[in-house]
């Protein structure tokens, strides 16, 4: 007996794909690999209490996600809000975000939006009226309604989507934009397909508000 345990030479044994930490702990290619940002329209339907804001933005900046814009406000039930945040990471850190806001206890429902979801912006631009015939005719073209209006001053509203509302500003910069104030992004979901939930609110078992049915025989 020689002593030297069977299997392959060491030259032709297999090594594992990838590098060691500090710790001699072996690394994924896979996590450890840079993935492109998207971005994502994540709507959360929270119970509409005082605060509810200050925890989702805390919960935002403890994490360092990057948020393009987030728009809270009232829904058809008195009792409830409905955030909708725009997100730009990649697709681990989408994840994270939904998770995490999934744990805060006001939240009812978290949902990341499909593609084709309705994505409406609203934005208050104040340009120069040195030539109102031209600023009309840009504001006609975007579909921009004037609220405001002086010798100096003309001042539109724009609702649309984000591009269009981009396109709009780049138009009116010509002219000279004195100020400019946008909502973020606002969105729902198309058709009869509810939003940040995938069945009615009446059924949701998680909310303290609501009580949950009792199961039937077409349940088993």
């Amino acid at each position: 007996m020689t002593g030297e345990m069977e299997g392959p030479a060491p030259e032709s044994r297999q090594r594992p794909a990838g590098r060691r930490n500090s710790q001699g702990i072996r690394i994924d290619p896979e996590v450890e690999a840079e993935r492109e940002p998207r971005q994502a329209v994540i709507s959360a339907l929270v119970e509409h209490e005082p605060g509810v804001l200050a925890e989702v933005s805390g919960l935002f900046s403890r994490r360092q996600f990057n948020i393009e814009s987030l728009t809270v406000g009232p829904t058809e039930d008195e009792s409830r809000a409905r955030m909708t945040i725009v997100v730009e990471e990649p697709d681990p850190g989408i994840e994270q975000v939904k998770k995490q806001l999934r744990k805060l206890v006001p939240a009812i429902s978290v949902r990341e939006l499909p593609a084709d979801a309705m994505r409406r912006e609203l934005a208050l631009i104040k340009v120069d009226a040195d030539r109102p015939d031209r600023v009309a005719a840009v504001a006609d073209m975007y579909d921009a309604t004037a609220v405001d209006a002086c010798p100096e001053t003309a001042t539109y509203e724009i609702t649309g989507s984000r591009r269009k509302i981009e396109a709009a500003i780049e138009a009116f910069s010509r002219f000279g934009v004195r100020e400019l104030s946008r909502t973020g992004t606002t969105a729902l979901a198309r058709g009869s397909e509810f939003t940040a939930a995938e069945r009615p609110i009446e059924t949701q078992v998680h909310s303290p508000r609501i009580t949950s049915p009792q199961p039937t025989a077409d349940d088993d």
